[in-house]
């Protein structure tokens, strides 16, 4: 699928609440527009005719801009700016990519469901969303506590009735 910075308008459906894009081998990749992402879409409307992401030119260049257009983004322009803001903020080892591993394990937390994880990430391997989810030793012992409080609420209830 092309990167997200790329989405044109024809992809975009407010009506049905859904975003199409073509995905590896031109297979149909269809996304939810939930609140959140109609608030960041809506207001975009009108600005660019084909691309929903733009900018506008600070300065006229040799390579056809002019300043005070708007133009779409491109990946290599959002590249170089994570580059940039990543140099100003100190922030190293950190990559755009990582927003989809975070984004994975957080649904991963929210959910329980690795398949609802795997959809989520257009992963067509449930071994490729297990590389993207990550668990901490702190969910585990946490998970093995709420085990142990069931069995007891059970025995407790099998001692009620006897």
């Amino acid at each position: 699928m092309r990167p997200g910075c790329t989405l044109r308008w024809s992809e975009v459906n407010f009506g049905t609440r859904q975003i199409v894009k073509l995905g590896k081998g031109g297979e149909r990749v269809t996304k939810p527009i939930t609140s959140e992402i109609r608030e960041i879409l809506w207001p975009l409307r009108g600005h660019h005719p084909e691309h929903v992401f733009t900018f506008v030119a600070d300065r006229t260049t040799d390579s056809g801009r002019v300043k005070g257009r708007r133009y779409p983004l491109t990946y290599a322009g959002v590249q170089s700016y994570w580059k940039r803001l990543r140099k100003r903020s100190g922030v190293t080892d950190f990559r755009i990519h990582d927003y989809r591993h975070d984004f994975g394990t957080k649904l991963l937390r929210v959910t329980g469901n690795l398949r609802l994880v795997q959809k989520a990430l257009g992963h067509a391997s449930i071994k490729t969303t297990e590389r993207y989810t990550h668990v901490l030793d702190e969910e585990v012992a946490e998970g093995m506590e709420c085990v142990a409080e069931s069995r007891n609420r059970s025995r407790s209830r099998l001692r009620e009735v006897s």
